[in-house]
């Protein structure tokens, strides 16, 4: 599309963190971007007053929240229309009006809207990895049916994009002999294993490098978080898994790497800051000024690269026996996950019962073929009954 066209987005998860920095993007360009819809879950404050500034066509919501929602539009007399639930996510993902869509939805929520999105032949940027994670070949599958084009908004996985040849549908064609996915390590990159078990969520939360959701911070500091990217990673870019490899680098400035046959080692860096691979998505292939401040070199004076502790991280280990055992093993491991971490922040699992409650879903459910959507579904909900009752056996 050419960029004297205004482009109308919609933005699935507009109060995260993804989204704030995503409508920050926009609203340097409102002759370039207009606001389609918006949608949260929670924070419905937050929703309209973004709908005061922004005006988009649609809001999104609970179906328990959209009396609230419709109040508060009301006393501005507002016309943004109230939709609500899964069917209402959906609608403003595939409308005909909309260009392109921010699937910033965290967890498994964000999986019906995005393939919503990807079938009516969208440009997607993708922050839901768990999209990717959950049903994996059926959402490539459909990526190859539409003329929807995919476009990863993780830092890491941006960051590998930017590395590749365009287009690259062929990773030994291309000369890539791995990509390096790198992490920060969290919060407890130098922790004692042992003492792991003691720290708190508002710990776990304490990212030192990025400003994210609590479930993405812990994901992080369990680096689970890394352990989906390795996943996505994988069908986003048709790589097998022992073509990859985690690299910690604590200073989040090298996003991640690619290397060549050649022996080049091609590497994208900048300030941890999400607008950039927003905005690099946004405007692909084109770039446009995000607001990010430029990476001074000089002042950032070194940079650290280590492999990952497996005592410390286990999750990781979890993560490429799901992508190995294929089949619905990545939907268990993020739905037992979620459940996890939600148990955790709650105060009612420890820190280091996160993969130990994981691993025991895994080993107890049944690895089936992703027929369908419908499939995708039961090996999750499934998954999330059984990690809800070894909380409540334990």
């Amino acid at each position: 599309m050419p960029a004297s066209q205004q482009q109308s987005v919609t933005v699935l998860g507009s109060t995260g963190s993804i989204g704030v920095s995503t409508l920050d993007v926009l609203a340097r360009y409102p002759q370039r971007y207009s606001v389609f819809a918006l949608t949260a879950r929670e924070r419905i404050a937050e929703l309209a007053q973004q709908c005061r500034r922004l005006k988009p066509r649609y809001a999104v919501v609970p179906e328990a929240r959209a009396a609230e929602l419709r109040d508060m539009l009301s006393i501005d007399g507002l016309t943004t229309e109230v939709l609500t639930g899964v069917e209402g996510l959906c609608s403003v993902a595939s409308a005909t009006e909309v260009d392109a869509v921010m699937a910033a939805i965290v967890g498994a929520a964000g999986l019906q809207p995005t393939l919503a999105a990807v079938k009516a032949g969208k440009k997607v940027l993708l922050a839901n990895k768990e999209s990717l994670v959950m049903a994996g070949p059926l959402f490539m599958e459909a990526l190859a049916d539409s003329d929807a084009e995919l476009l990863p908004i993780d830092s890491e996985h941006n960051a590998i994009f930017q590395c590749l040849p365009h287009p690259c549908g062929d990773l030994e064609a291309a000369g890539v002999e791995r990509i390096l996915l790198t992490g920060s390590g969290g919060p407890f990159r130098e922790h004692a294993p042992d003492a792991l078990h003691q720290v708190s969520p508002e710990e776990a939360c304490a990212h030192p490098n990025w400003s994210m959701g609590r479930k993405i911070s812990v994901d992080s500091a369990t680096m689970m978080n890394k352990g989906l990217e390795f996943i996505e990673a994988c069908y986003m870019f048709n790589a097998r898994p022992e073509q990859i490899e985690v690299v910690v680098h604590p200073q989040s400035i090298v996003h991640s790497m690619v290397q060549y046959r050649d022996g080049s080692l091609l590497a994208q860096m900048g300030n941890p800051d999400m607008r950039t691979p927003i905005a690099h998505a946004l405007a692909f292939p084109e770039r446009i000024d995000s607001g990010v401040a430029a990476l001074d070199l000089i002042k950032q004076g070194r940079l650290d690269f280590e492999a990952p502790d497996p005592g410390r991280f286990p999750c990781l280990r979890l993560a490429r026996e799901a992508i190995d055992a294929g089949g619905s093993a990545p939907t268990v491991l993020n739905a037992a996950n979620e459940v996890a971490v939600e148990a955790f922040l709650e105060g009612r699992l420890s820190f280091t019962g996160i993969p130990r409650l994981i691993e025991r879903v895994m080993k107890n459910s049944p690895i089936v073929e992703l027929t369908g959507l419908e499939a995708v579904e039961t090996a999750d909900r499934e998954a999330r009954a059984l990690a809800r009752d070894f909380l409540g056996s334990a």
